[in-house]
């Protein structure tokens, strides 16, 4: 006997929701800082995250970001070409090399995080003040749980 498979509706599928929630978050904020600054996504999570944690290496920023060392070499290697970000050997382990970003860069990015912060205000305007705590709860225990089930494979 045959089981009929079990039907998967796309539209409701919490990993298809939460993905293309994502790409359109990240190209609506995009489509904010691109035109006037000519970064990249990649690019502007790269600044963001040595922003934030600077100095990072470039593997460490891969973990903060969630993006493969691939996507974040060229980004780095486009942001150092314009001068945003600088490399710096570390002294104990001249095989290791840690990134900051520039003078330029700091400013930059000083100039884009208003940008953000307003988009994510108008994006929470969508929620009331409870909601919005509900979600960042839920969003923490998700990040957590995918975190263990990743592990678990």
């Amino acid at each position: 006997m045959i089981v009929p498979a079990q039907a998967l509706e796309l539209e409701k599928f919490l990993p298809y929701r939460l993905s293309v929630l994502a790409q359109l978050v990240s190209e609506s904020l995009h489509d904010l800082y691109a035109g006037r600054f000519g970064l990249s996504v990649p690019q502007w999570r790269v600044m963001a995250a040595l922003g934030r944690f600077a100095p990072l290496t470039a593997s460490d920023v891969g973990q903060r970001i969630v993006m493969d060392k691939v996507a974040v070499s060229r980004a780095v290697a486009g942001l150092m070409k314009r001068g945003l970000v600088e490399r710096a050997t570390d002294l104990d382990d001249r095989r290791r090399a840690s990134l900051g970003l520039t003078p330029k860069g700091r400013t930059m990015h000083a100039q884009i995080v208003p940008i953000a912060l307003k988009y994510e205000a108008e994006l929470y305007d969508a929620l009331s003040a409870d909601e919005r705590l509900t979600l960042n709860g839920l969003c923490d225990r998700l990040f957590a749980h995918a975190k263990l089930l990743r592990n678990q494979a």
